[in-house]
């Protein structure tokens, strides 16, 4: 059972290694000139407000009693 223990530990650890890895790597992405998914999104901006929508729309004419 002691040896069980010990893979399961060293999976945690090499998860965990693998998480602080994607970190760096995200970082390193930004810094070399990427930009952000939220910052496109940004760009353009939605008009405030209702719309009525096509799914919108179909959800009217089938709610109806």
């Amino acid at each position: 059972m002691g040896e069980r223990q010990e893979r399961l530990k060293a999976k945690r650890r090499d998860f965990l290694r693998l998480i602080g890895w994607g970190g760096v790597a995200g970082a390193a992405a930004l810094a070399a000139g990427g930009t952000a998914p939220a910052a496109s999104a940004a760009a353009k901006p939605a008009a405030p407000g209702y719309r009525e929508t096509a799914h919108v729309k179909k959800y009217y004419e089938t709610a109806k009693f």
